[in-house]
């Protein structure tokens, strides 16, 4: 278990070698919506929502123009755009509730992902251990990022990126963030490394192998192959590479894994157990943290945090800054969980504990509110009531919980709320 928590590069670069965040937001009425929603499967039809759809596209054409974006490349992507009713539908259809961790992690590391992620690192190991020389992030973890984003590329979505960005920057509710990405998708038509109708994405515009958001392509995508096109959609160098590229650019450190699960000591301070905090894993250890299987961790001077992702009921792990890179992929905590340990068990390692106290218990939108509404009421700041427990939320439960003598994990479940009711 060692190991598992303080590998360095030297230990074998085979077996070493992103969507989304869980949240959880009510299903919202589309009585706001700009867009009238009629006709053809997925399109709208010509009304006075749609004209002012166009008269916005004009304002559109007019940004893109000033950006330096061709009229060829507006005219052969904007021509016959129409706002998708399907993108605003699963854009507002979000979750109701949100799973544990446990069920999280089992949904998302699965038997079928871990071997067929083993056999894809053995079938481009040549590639993969090329790249891993040229940005040092190890293999696995690139194999680990394609399952978990787009099943090993079986699922890269259906849309139209330029629609899909289009309707979303058209529509209120994320309208300045979507219209700054349809900008960096228009540029990269424009530059040919895609025409406009082979540029697909998701509903959310997210695009290729590796999910990639315009303005990430722009930024961090790599033309590997060398031949004048960064192609991550057709190509796995390009792909592959460009993920290495961004993981490498934003702090991946190339003789680190991402972190390991730990058990702590019973008297551990729950307070400790946020990413605001950070030790040497030699202080840890002598605060009491041994590997799971119960051995002694290293008498490293590696910095690390430790995370409780259910609690205190649930696991521990003990993170690296690779993790933190991990969590600029994708800022949820069960999500850079998750990659670290598909990316651990194609290696080899074995499975998250979780022993019989850790609950699978889910909480809805609305029961979280509560949680902020009370916390909000008895004068700890949650922030806005929105249904989704973030760092701010977070932190106003431990400080309930410690002035309650309650063991301060941060952690919103169930009994948690039970206690604020009681107050």
């Amino acid at each position: 278990m060692i190991f598992q928590c303080v590998k360095r590069r030297s230990a074998g670069r085979f077996s070493s070698g992103l969507a989304a965040a869980v949240i959880c937001l009510a299903v919202v009425a589309a009585a706001g919506l700009q867009v009238a929603w009629a006709g053809q499967p997925g399109k709208v039809n010509d009304s006075v929502s749609d004209r002012d759809f166009y008269k916005w596209l004009d304002g559109l054409r007019d940004e893109a123009k000033k950006a330096g974006i061709s009229e060829k490349t507006l005219d052969a992507a904007l021509g016959d755009l129409a706002p998708v009713r399907r993108v605003v539908e699963l854009d507002r259809r979000q979750p109701e509730f949100t799973r544990s961790f446990r069920s999280y992690l089992r949904r998302r590391v699965t038997r079928e992902r871990i071997y067929r992620g083993r056999a894809l690192l053995e079938k481009h190991q040549d590639l993969l251990e090329n790249i891993y020389d040229e940005y040092g992030v190890a293999p696995r973890y690139l194999i680990a990022f394609w399952g978990l984003e787009t099943h090993f590329g079986n699922h890269m979505g259906g849309f139209q990126a330029v629609e899909a960005l289009a309707t979303l920057a058209y529509d209120r509710r994320r309208a300045d963030f979507f219209r700054a990405e349809l900008i960096h998708a228009l540029k990269i038509i424009d530059q040919g490394h895609v025409r406009p109708q082979d540029m697909t994405s998701s509903w959310a515009g997210a695009m290729g192998h590796m999910q990639f958001m315009p303005s990430t392509f722009n930024h961090y995508a790599t033309d590997y192959t060398g031949n004048g096109r960064k192609d991550i959609w057709g190509s796995l160098p390009d792909a592959f590479a460009s993920a290495a590229n961004f993981l490498s650019r934003i702090g991946w450190q190339p003789d680190q894994n991402w972190g390991c699960q730990v058990r702590l000591p019973k008297d551990f301070d729950l307070s400790l157990a946020t990413l605001d905090k950070k030790k040497s894993v030699e202080k840890w250890k002598n605060l009491g943290l041994q590997a799971a299987d119960g051995t002694a961790l290293a008498n490293a001077d590696t910095q690390a945090s430790v995370v409780l992702p259910q609690g205190e009921s649930g696991p521990a792990f003990l993170v690296f800054d690779n993790f933190r890179a991990i969590m600029r992929w994708n800022r949820s905590v069960n999500y850079a969980i998750s990659v670290g340990h598909l990316a651990d068990r194609i290696a080899g390692l074995p499975p998250v504990f979780f022993g019989p106290d850790a609950a699978d218990e889910t909480l809805s939108r609305n029961q979280i509110m509560e949680i902020q509404q009370n916390l909000n009421r008895l004068g700890f700041d949650a922030g806005k009531a929105d249904g989704l427990a973030g760092p701010r939320t977070r932190a106003a439960i431990r400080s309930f919980q410690k002035n309650h003598d309650l063991a301060a994990d941060g952690y919103p479940s169930a009994k948690l709320l039970e206690r604020l009711r009681a107050q």
